[in-house]
């Protein structure tokens, strides 16, 4: 039975998993970013962020260190913000993307219901027509 040569360039996943673990553990910082990204990542990997998606898709291992890298991202954008290390304004921003927001939610209803809307009664009565 015949063997099948793979064709084309190999894939840089098994190389860029480990070098995505070391993106995470501290790389990141190496290349001066604040946060670890998922851009970030592709930059140190040397490849695009689509390339990235695309390799989470194949292996479960390097989709596990994307969504690491997210958490420790919002992890970060947290503490500094709230230590006023990062201004508040991209910290904000940036946290949306991972499903915080600032929307106030007004309730017009009272704590001891005395504001709820009571429904109106209508009542009719029958009126005879005065005769003249």
């Amino acid at each position: 039975m015949a063997t099948k040569n793979k064709v084309g360039r190999p894939s840089k996943l098994a190389e860029s998993i480990e070098k995505a673990k070391e993106y995470l553990m501290g790389g990141y910082k190496t290349v001066e970013d604040v946060v670890p990204s998922v851009a970030g990542l592709a930059c140190y990997l040397g490849i695009s962020r689509s390339r990235a998606y695309e390799y989470a898709k194949q292996n479960e291992e390097f989709k596990d260190t994307l969504d690491d890298i997210q958490t420790m991202q919002e992890r970060g954008l947290i503490n500094k913000g709230l230590s006023g290390e990062f201004n508040a304004t991209i910290t904000k921003l940036m946290l949306a993307n991972h499903g915080y927001s600032d929307k106030a939610e007004i309730d017009n209803k009272s704590s001891d219901g005395s504001m709820t809307p009571k429904p109106t009664t209508i009542q009719l009565l029958p009126v005879e027509a005065k005769r003249e």
